[in-house]
């Protein structure tokens, strides 16, 4: 009683204590978050100049997208599409409002007409768009189905924001354009051309060992030139690549299996009580159901040519006798048993026509009022009349055939192989001969056939084959998730490489993986690693085991690097280049000697080059490739004169002008000017757009949820 006394005594104290416990937690947590108002709340996948993109919204459309493309695209890609849509419609939405850009009625009644013109709800006896059928539809959503209508006026909606963006559009094309100055320009570009001499000295001339390009270089560079090395948060990796492979024991055991089923086998049948004596593949008659209940690959029930035999083992199958059996053989995953179970000589391919006459009950006779037997009569009817008159086929399928896909085309189905018809069809057209005509019937109705052509016979083969895969066993699986757990300890405790190299696990390294990345090389489509490689809480050196499809992915995080500018080590391999051919080009410059070209050349031991009729569009000079500071310096200079050293792509130049060819004047340039106007508003759209885009506000938040 004491200490519940006490208890009672301290319980406001105890409550202040725990609210204090809670509170603190809570606030952890939103300070984790960034703040109670913060964009990186869970709601929030995005912020594009303070509008927030909400995360729901922005799921349902990528699942939308999702369901619409199937098994077309992983959800990453599905990601980065409707992303790419959001982007533009946020950014393009914004400048229409800001400019008070308004659709006027009749761009959406015309976008409106140009979507339903082809829909025959809509289109009068003349085939033409009708309005006044469409605003009879519109109403009678309106009071029938307030979903439809609710749907039909988002519709509406979209084509209103579809014409202000056309506007929009329309506006800035309106803006861009070429004068007749810039005309005469480009007709000068193309036109205008020079005769030169010169002298190239290359790069490689000098030895890289001559030339030191220090960190401090590296550095200055990058600082005078920081948008060019700009680059995004990425991360490096470390892993190792476990399958589930089978073992040797595993393998065996699937061969054992599959050779068991050939011969008789005694199961009890609980049905009856009793046991069941069941047939093997050496003596079933009914192939087909004893591969569907022993086989984990289909029967294919078809004659099948020697070219459509694969493999190390066609040969040996295609070659069987009527009830000889191969096997068991392993190829393409599988243990396998063939047999061939029926040969015959036919042609590889067919060309016939047919007549489809259905009826009430089959496949295609839907809406058909004509009953079985009197399909049948008119199938004979018709199969009489064309055997006595062949020209007669045409004008019978135009009129009686239920097959729309080729009635006009005197039934034509053109050539076919086995395997490509149905059954009872195919029987009859490789079973008789060509000019042959008759009635077959199949679930679609009854065929009237006649046999065009055929291909010259050749020796055809049907196997029925029993393959069982070959998988890992549990006790296979559980040896290697066994495996997996200690090496990914030990890899947590010691050196992940040194620990890899003891047990001969190859380790794999990738480099710079950005956070919207899917794929890892080597290892495929790997999100989940790429996720926790990001996550707020890995840090470098963690080691983490992911499953795959296959097996198992264990990876430890080997570096991360923040948003930013490239560090001297990341940008060497780009800029050590540019600045070691710039410090060649300057002892080069230092090293030459001589007043006219033919001194220079036969000081450095090079010789004098001429590049004829060369111009400004395309400044390539014969022998040295393309080289537009060295054309454009020569094209300001008088015939004669020589230039000063030039630094070029491919090395440093000097040049004489020995001619300039000036095109003639034009009347008007407005030709080239309308050309010039053209190729600048094709690009209007899409540069305008990246304009918009690089001078947003984005704060991307989808690597966290995706």
């Amino acid at each position: 009683m004491a200490v519940l006394n006490k208890i009672r005594q301290r319980s406001v104290f105890l409550i202040i204590i725990i609210a204090l416990a809670l509170f603190s937690f809570v606030l952890a947590d939103v300070i984790r978050n960034g703040g109670l108002s913060s964009q990186n709340s869970q709601n929030v996948i995005a912020t594009v100049n303070g509008k927030e993109i909400a995360r729901e919204d922005f799921a349902r459309e990528v699942e939308a997208f999702e369901r619409n493309m199937g098994r077309n695209v992983s959800t990453t890609q599905a990601v980065n599409r409707i992303w790419d849509q959001k982007l533009r419609e946020v950014i393009l939405e914004e400048q229409v409002e800001e400019l008070g850009i308004r659709a006027g009625e009749g761009q959406v009644t015309n976008l409106v007409r140009s979507q339903m013109s082809n829909n025959p709800n809509f289109t009068n006896e003349a085939g033409m768009f009708d309005e006044n059928r469409l605003r009879e539809y519109v109403a009678n959503l309106k009071e029938t189905s307030p979903q439809a209508y609710e749907q039909w006026q988002q519709f509406t909606s979209n084509l209103a924001k579809t014409a202000k963006l056309n506007n929009y559009y329309n506006m800035v094309s309106a803006g861009v354009g070429a004068t007749l100055l810039e005309g005469e320009q480009a007709y000068r570009l193309q036109n205008d051309n020079i005769n030169m001499k010169f002298v190239q000295i290359p790069y490689s001339s000098i030895p890289d060992s001559e030339v030191e390009v220090t960190k401090s270089d590296i550095k200055s560079y990058l600082k005078e030139h920081p948008s060019r090395f700009e680059t995004e948060a990425s991360r490096s990796i470390q892993y190792v690549i476990f399958e589930e492979n089978a073992s040797s024991e595993d393998k065996s055991e699937a061969k054992e299996t599959i050779a068991s089923l050939r011969g008789e086998r005694v199961e009890y049948n609980a049905a009856v009580g009793a046991n069941d004596t069941l047939p093997g593949f050496d003596n079933t008659e009914d192939y087909a159901d004893f591969i569907s209940n022993n086989s984990d690959l289909p029967f294919e029930n078809r004659l099948k040519f020697r070219n459509d035999f694969t493999g190390e083992n066609a040969e040996a199958i295609f070659n069987l006798n009527e009830g000889e059996t191969y096997g068991p053989y392993e190829e393409n995953g599988y243990w396998k048993l063939s047999k061939v179970v029926e040969t015959k000589t036919i042609p590889d391919s067919v060309k016939a026509s047919h007549i489809l006459v259905t009826y009430q009950g089959s496949q295609l006779g839907a809406g058909v009022e004509r009953t079985k037997v009197e399909a049948e009569a008119l199938a004979d009817s018709i199969a009489g009349v064309v055997r006595n008159n062949k020209d007669k086929f045409a004008e019978m399928a135009s009129e009686f055939s239920a097959d729309t896909s080729n009635k006009e085309q005197a039934g034509d189905l053109g050539y076919f192989v086995p395997g490509m018809m149905i059954p009872e069809f195919e029987n009859f057209v490789f079973d008789n001969s060509t000019g042959d005509i008759g009635v077959v019937e199949t679930p679609l109705g009854y065929h009237v056939i006649s046999i065009d052509d055929q291909t010259e016979a050749a020796r055809a083969v049907k196997v029925a084959t029993i393959a069982r895969e070959i998988e890992a066993s549990e006790k296979t699986m559980n040896d290697l998730f066994n495996e997996v757990t200690k090496f990914e300890i030990s890899a947590s405790e010691g050196d992940f490489a040194e620990v890899a190299k003891k047990d001969n696990y190859e380790v794999r390294t990738v480099k710079d993986i950005k956070a919207l990345e899917e794929n890892i090389p080597g290892a495929g489509a790997q999100r989940r690693v790429v996720q926790w490689a990001f996550g707020e809480d890995a840090k470098t050196g963690d080691v983490r085991r992911f499953d795959t499809n296959n097996g198992y992915i264990v990876a430890q995080l080997t570096a991360k690097k923040d948003k930013g500018l490239m560090s001297v080590e990341e940008a060497s391999s780009v800029v050590t280049p540019i600045i070691r051919k710039e410090k060649k080009a300057e002892l080069i410059k230092e090293r030459l000697k001589g007043n006219t070209l033919q001194e220079i050349a036969s000081n450095q031991g090079v010789s004098v080059q001429t590049a004829d009729a060369v111009n400004l569009s395309s400044p390539t000079l014969a022998g040295a490739g393309e080289e537009p500071e060295v054309v454009g310096a020569v094209f300001s200079m008088e015939p004669g004169n020589i230039s000063e050293p030039i630094a070029g792509e491919k090395g440093v130049y000097v040049a004489e002008l020995v001619s300039k060819f000036e095109a003639p004047a034009m009347d008007s340039y407005r030709g080239y000017a309308q050309q010039e106007s053209a190729a600048r508003r094709a690009q209007a759209g899409s540069r305008v757009f990246e304009a918009l885009k690089k001078k947003a506000e984005i704060e991307d938040n989808r690597s966290r949820f995706y």
